[in-house]
């Protein structure tokens, strides 16, 4: 009878399970800047209803003002990038295909400045090397490393 008891009660003695320590703690630091600089996105939206000059900048490409089309585009991928610290940092089950869609993004924007900066910028038109990707490859290479045990976690 005791042991009968015992083995009901087994699936609530389980350890809690902590997908977060899949993250190397490079990429906790990084979510945390992205959270904060999702709360600073939506900053420089209201901000920007009372002062004309914010300026926002990602990946190369920057505005002077929240309400253009690059500084929306600007926002829109802090927000995203954001939203997935947050997946990550909070170990949403579909943190890791958001992570992956992040990644994908970033360096696809990343590889966009390296072209259209410098056939659209007034100034000088040199090309920039971004040292962005440097990160969001081995970026994408853990999270598609810990894919396989995020979602398939049983204990740790």
């Amino acid at each position: 009878m005791n042991q009968e008891l015992e083995s009901r009660f087994d699936e609530f003695d389980k350890p809690a399970i902590i997908r977060r320590k899949l993250l190397p703690w490079w990429i906790k630091v990084f979510c945390w800047i992205f959270m904060i600089l999702a709360v600073g996105a939506v900053g420089a939206l209201i901000t920007n209803l009372f002062i004309p000059n914010v300026n926002v900048s990602l990946y190369g490409f920057s505005s002077n003002t929240a309400y253009s089309v690059t500084g929306l585009f600007i926002i829109a991928v802090m927000l995203y990038k954001g939203f997935a610290a947050y997946s990550l940092w909070f170990e949403k089950p579909n943190a890791i295909i958001i992570a992956k869609i992040d990644a994908i993004c970033g360096i696809v924007i990343c590889v966009a400045s390296f072209f259209i900066l410098p056939l659209t910028s007034t100034e000088n038109g040199h090309f920039s090397l971004r040292l962005e990707i440097l990160l969001l490859i081995p970026y994408f290479i853990k999270i598609n490393k810990i894919e396989y045990e995020w979602d398939n976690l049983e204990s740790l």
